[in-house]
């Protein structure tokens, strides 16, 4: 049980004001009631009277470890000079639900002089669960008093006061403002994570010293402890709001002697064993990637049904972005009370408490997307998780309130050394592994002319800004003096990666604006096949969707039969499509078609599959993608890159893998992502003409490329042309001047 209500007194006194902490706690005690006390309270926020299932919520919130603390953190929200509130917890404790309720309580004893509770998470399925689950605890309804803004969804409303967002959402705001956004309470949540917008925000925040601005605004940055350190330097050494522990007691880690050869087969075993014991409490099982995710499912699904255990078989549940809503799916009790066996990756390291969970088996290794300014290449890096996140898995065990059983276990499928040596003590920062285009132009709209000079929590590499700056200059969205052109501006209204953005731009010049809004809407939800099929009617139906132009083309070609088809589920697993991902991209292509009426771009009529909209097209694309350009220059399917000299190869689920030998690999191709991996792969490529590289592409990117025999052809070809528009032009002109003689003898 929490701090009672009879420190009141205590609480007034340590309040600057006594309006401020009377109104403060006149919400906490209305919120506070069970039913017994008072069957006339009403719920301060919507002023309808609380429900049962209010009251049944209220005892679990009590039992959090987090409750304790409640008016210390209302004292120091109040009180804080710099308006800035750490507040450092373990996982499980209660924070990312507890403290948006609290803050949200705050704003309404302010009357919400400036706008409403702003929370952000780092990935856009936790602000949706949170939304869910704070909405549920506060009696109110989703999409009205309490809501959510998340890509290609947005459910809020004029009367929303608590909203919960993606960080880049939120970042993407205050860029487009001159101020710090209409919020009264800003709460970065899970600022552990090191995502790029949160700890982007946190240096623009700071920037903009909060004490000086109206209104008053508030700031709460809620961390793991271990990250607490270095953001109590960042900000100042502003009030910290200790989280109590609560009780239980975390199990002592198991640790193998070696590494496992197969990650997945190992869990698949743990768990089957767990099961056979009979072990209460449901599990958690971490590995590196989605890939190991989905086998480890389907393993565990076809044997636990053979177990020989009371009662209903385990439900294995995946737990990861690409599983988009159905992730709330591990929330869900079942009637049954059958066990849940839940497997994820770094995906809910932090985030997705989970009360039931009381066995955690990790592979405590991650496999993340690290990218290299250097080459414009994506590795995927498989590396050990950091001390931290460790730590966070191990938590897990130990449950969360309402459930508390005896103590479970924790099985590492690693030698204790492996930990020891190897890992880092906090996750790497994002800011220092993605590429930063995006990022600068968000910081050039914000008219901060050195990205350099912006406060960050971590720098990034010097080659990493410049890289960024100079992939934005050769897209033509700097002018002179290194600002934005009128081109950025526009560039940067686009929740659209910068190269996609410009082709979905000159798909304006091009007319073909249609199709190009699909493809921009696909290439960023969802970008085709990702699995092999699995029999040969699955690679029948693939092929069909097949364009001879390239995976481009079958990617608009997969969209139109998914909308004529009705957005069918069934159609989609026939296929092995991913239906959730294609309807995101029918979301996405309809925000963006509205973002372009707004702005007043000219848009065009359906043309797709004419020989016109096809060049059209790939000019659209190679105006935008130029910088992905690669060469066979052997006709073996080794592609050389024109920006650097690594070679790759064709994904295997490229469409000119799957074509009828004798079938050629393109001598050009545009491509649009590079990720070096076991296989180094170039993914969703079409082919080109050189002509039309040397006709789009600025000229001094074709003079800045590296020495090879590719540069020098297209140098070549750039002189050639020039040549014949000049003889051209002549023959015009000589042809202008003897028809205006003939005129005069006549």
């Amino acid at each position: 049980m929490g701090q009672g209500f009879n420190d009141y007194p205590t609480f007034c006194r340590s309040c600057q004001s006594a309006t401020m902490a009377s109104q403060l706690l006149r919400l906490a005690e209305e919120s506070g009631l069970s039913p017994g006390e008072s069957e006339l309270a009403v719920n301060p926020f919507d002023g309808l009277p609380f429900s049962s299932h209010y009251y049944e919520l209220l005892e679990q919130r009590r039992a959090l470890p987090i409750w304790a603390a409640r008016f210390i953190f209302l004292e120091q929200l109040e009180s804080s000079p710099s308006g800035v509130v750490l507040v450092s917890g373990e996982p499980g404790s209660g924070k990312s639900t507890q403290i948006p309720q609290w803050c949200a309580e705050f704003a309404l004893a302010r009357g919400f002089q400036k706008g409403r509770v702003t929370v952000t998470q780092p990935y856009p399925l936790a602000a949706l669960s949170l939304a869910l689950r704070v909405a549920d605890e506060m009696d109110l309804t989703l999409g009205h008093e309490v809501g959510y803004s998340i890509p290609q969804e947005d459910c809020t409303g004029p009367h929303t006061l608590l909203r919960f967002c993606w960080d880049r959402l939120l970042l993407q705001e205050v860029a487009s403002t001159r101020g710090t956004g209409a919020w009264d309470v800003l709460v970065l949540d899970e600022a552990q994570e090191r995502s790029v917008a949160s700890d982007l925000l946190q240096g623009l925040l700071r920037d903009a010293r909060l004490g000086n601005l109206p209104d008053d605004p508030r700031v709460v940055v809620v961390t793991d402890p271990a990250f607490e350190p270095k953001l109590q330097a960042f900000w100042g050494d502003p009030p910290i709001l200790h989280v109590p522990r609560g009780p239980g007691r975390c199990p002592t880690p198991i640790y193998r002697d070696t590494v496992p050869t197969d990650r997945v087969e190992a869990a698949c075993q743990a768990v089957l064993e767990l099961c056979r014991k009979e072990a209460p409490g449901d599990v958690l099982v971490y590995l590196p990637s989605e890939e190991e995710i989905s086998l480890c499912c389907e393993f565990l699904s076809r044997e636990v049904g053979t177990l020989a255990v009371p009662g209903h078989p385990p439900r294995v549940l995946p737990l990861h972005p690409g599983r988009g809503q159905a992730v709330q799916a591990v929330y869900e009790d079942t009637d049954s009370g059958a066990r849940k066996v839940v497997v994820t990756h770094w995906f809910a390291d932090f985030s997705f408490s989970l009360p039931s969970i009381h066995h955690v088996i990790d592979s405590g290794l991650e496999l993340r997307s690290v990218y290299n300014p250097q080459i414009r290449a994506e590795f995927q890096m498989l590396r050990p998780i950091s001390k931290c996140q460790a730590e966070a898995r191990q938590l897990r065990a130990k449950g969360a309130p309402p459930v508390f059983l005896p103590p479970g276990s924790c099985l590492c499928l690693y030698p204790k050394s492996f930990q020891e040596l190897e890992a880092l003590p906090l996750p790497q920062p994002r800011v220092c592994e993605e590429n930063l285009s995006p990022l600068v132009l968000l910081l050039k709209r914000r008219q901060i002319a050195e990205p350099g000079d912006c406060h960050f929590l971590d720098r990034p590499a010097p080659e990493a800004l410049m890289q960024a700056l100079e992939d934005l200059d050769y897209l033509a969205a700097l002018d002179d003096e290194g600002d934005l052109s009128d081109l950025g501006v526009i560039l940067s209204e686009f929740p659209l990666a910068p190269e996609l953005a410009k082709a979905l731009l000159a798909s304006c010049e091009f007319d073909c604006v249609h199709e190009m809004l699909t493809l921009a809407a696909m290439l960023t939800a969802a970008p085709g096949f990702t699995r092999p099929p699995l029999c040969a009617e699955e690679a029948a139906l693939r092929r069909a969707l097949e364009h001879a132009d390239g995976d481009h083309s079958s990617l608009i070609q997969v969209y139109e039969a998914f909308i004529q088809n009705g957005a069918d589920k069934a159609w989609c697993q026939t296929r092995g499509l991913n239906w959730a991902a294609l309807c995101q991209a029918q979301k996405l292509r309809g925000e963006l078609l509205e973002l372009m009426q707004r702005i007043e771009l000219p848009l065009s009529q359906p043309a797709f599959g004419s020989e016109k909209n096809r060049r059209d097209l790939q000019k659209a694309l190679v105006s935008g993608y130029f910088l992905k350009v690669a060469r066979d220059t052997d006709g073996t399917g080794n592609y050389l890159l024109l920006t650097h000299k690594h070679v790759a190869q064709l994904s295997p689920y490229c469409c000119y893998r799957s074509r009828r030998a004798p079938a050629r690999p393109p001598p050009w191709v545009i491509y649009h992502s590079f990720s070096i991996s076991k296989d180094n792969c170039l993914s969703i490529v079409s082919e080109i003409q050189p002509q039309m590289l040397v006709e789009l592409a600025p000229p001094y990117f074709l003079s800045n490329l590296p020495p090879s025999e590719s540069r020098d052809f297209l140098n070549q070809l750039r002189e050639e042309m020039a040549a014949s528009s000049t003889a051209s032009t002549e023959s015009e002109s000589s042809s202008t001047q003897e028809f205006g003689d003939a005129c005069v003898l006549q």
